[in-house]
């Protein structure tokens, strides 16, 4: 097995853990809207470890980026779906889906009442989602 092979499906395997804990912070945090659920300690270290799920991924996203066979560099790279979606495409998508994401983390740590808390959590964190889920749908078949 290859660096790269073995980076693929760690960063392919792990997606799912991510988008799991994504989703989940996102439906507590609108149990939490609905006021059917308070905010305690267990939805702070929920988002928290959603949000190092994220930032996980995207340190093995780094590594694989620069070993990928499929990021190129070259005056072909934007014309070919693939390698544009490789090289460009997907990284620019999930930055900002990550930053989001931290956004939301750091506007609910300061949110002064629960229920402003578990909003920063479910707009960001699910605008997040969106992304991510563009991001992978998006993926050139062919």
């Amino acid at each position: 097995m290859t660096l790269y092979s073995f980076l693929q499906h760690l960063h392919s395997g792990f997606r799912y853990i991510v988008v799991v804990l994504v989703i989940v912070a996102a439906l507590l945090a609108l149990l939490g809207l609905t006021g059917k659920k308070p905010y305690i300690d267990g939805n702070r270290k929920l988002n928290l470890f959603a949000m190092i799920s994220v930032h996980t991924q995207l340190l093995i996203g780094i590594v694989l980026y620069f070993v990928s066979p499929l990021v190129q560099f070259s005056k072909d790279t934007m014309k070919n779906p693939a390698t544009r979606y490789f090289t460009v495409e997907h990284w620019v998508m999930m930055v900002i889906a990550i930053v989001l994401i931290t956004i939301g983390h750091s506007k609910s740590k300061k949110a002064a009442t629960p229920e402003e808390k578990h909003k920063a959590i479910f707009v960001f964190y699910i605008l997040g989602l969106i992304i991510i889920s563009s991001g992978i749908l998006l993926i050139p078949r062919g």
